[in-house]
């Protein structure tokens, strides 16, 4: 929309970039071209405002496929006013010289234009394509018939407008079909899903089995090596039993001889001891006998006194120990009276 202001009578238009402003006065062109700001008479103008850049049309319709199947189609259409001279002389593009706002609508007939148009080429390539193959290829077809076709189109250059990009963004049946169609494809995926969860049970059932295999086996070989280890035990235990038993035998034996040469040595020692004692003894004896001749012969020259006088001494000498004695007069008397008997004889 042109931005106009008012000032005394006068009219100022100052347009966009993107618009393109004819202004006649009369049946002559004042003014043509994208982006004006002019001054005008509002009584004797008449200004016309071209949009020329690019805009998007949104566009959504049903169609019926070969199989009698609603299918709707979401598209949008880029297009430009190429030629505004011919865009304004064939659709009214007029403003009002006081507000700048279109006195018609022009973009809404070309939109309807471009709607029907792209419309009817989609229901023409969608009536002879049945619908599993407009939902497999559909939206490639759709979108390059609609693009032939509005290229074709003769009423489109001859408004001035020019066709830049198509584009189908969907292709989907009805509700219910949609539904319908996608079971299949859910069972089948569904299908896949469990045949990769038993194939994944399996696979892992068969590694269990494997795995208890290998824990098997390897419990078999232990009791297989422990078996050997315990034979290996028991040979061994043997074996340290018979050195054991043969080091015992020759202990013993070292013992035995050992304690037959300290006995033999012993019986030796012992004879000889007893022999030494014996001979000792014989020469004590032999001693003590001319020892005790020898006595006799000195004792046998003596006389009796001396004798009784030896024997007291000898006596005397075996009496223990007396420190005081005490002799009453009885018993003086009675020795003095048998040393005074023994005198006598």
């Amino acid at each position: 929309m042109a931005d106009i202001t008012r000032r005394l009578g006068w009219r100022h238009l100052r347009g966009a970039p993107t618009a393109h402003i004819r202004h006649h006065r009369g049946t002559k062109l004042l003014h043509d071209g994208p982006g004006l700001s002019f001054w005008f008479r509002a009584l004797t103008a008449a200004i016309s405002e071209v949009p020329v850049d690019d805009r998007e049309l949104a566009m959504t319709f049903h169609a019926r496929t070969s199989d009698f199947q609603d299918v709707s189609v979401q598209a949008t259409v880029t297009y430009r006013i190429s030629d505004p001279a011919v865009a304004a002389a064939r659709l009214d593009f007029s403003i009002d010289p006081d507000s700048g706002a279109w006195r018609a609508a022009p973009l809404e007939q070309l939109g309807t234009l471009l709607t029907e148009t792209a419309q009817q080429h989609a229901l023409d390539v969608l009536s002879r394509t049945p619908l599993s193959a407009a939902l497999v290829d559909g939206v490639t077809a759709v979108r390059e018939r609609i693009a032939q076709g509005l290229a074709g189109e003769p009423r489109l250059p001859a408004t001035g407008i020019e066709v830049v990009a198509v584009r189908v963004m969907a292709l989907r049946p009805e509700p219910e079909v949609e539904r319908a169609l996608r079971t299949p494809a859910r069972e089948q995926i569904q299908q896949e899903a469990d045949r990769a969860t038993y194939e994944r049970r399996a696979v892992a059932v068969e590694r269990e089995r494997a795995i208890a295999e290998n824990e098997l086996a390897s419990q078999i070989e232990l009791a297989r090596r422990e078996e050997q280890l315990v034979d290996q035990r028991g040979t061994n235990a043997r074996r340290e039993a018979e050195e054991h038993a043969a080091a015992d035998a020759v202990r013993a034996e070292a013992e035995a001889a050992r304690t037959v040469r300290l006995a033999e040595a012993e019986a030796t020692r012992s004879v000889r001891l007893a022999r030494a004692e014996a001979e000792g003894a014989r020469e004590v004896g032999e001693a003590r006998a001319q020892a005790q001749a020898a006595w006799l012969r000195v004792h046998a020259d003596a006389d009796v006194a001396t004798l009784h006088a030896l024997t007291g001494t000898r006596l005397a000498e075996n009496l223990p120990r007396i420190d005081s004695l005490t002799v009453s007069p009885d018993v003086l008397t009675g020795l003095l009276a048998k040393l005074g008997h023994q005198e006598q004889a």
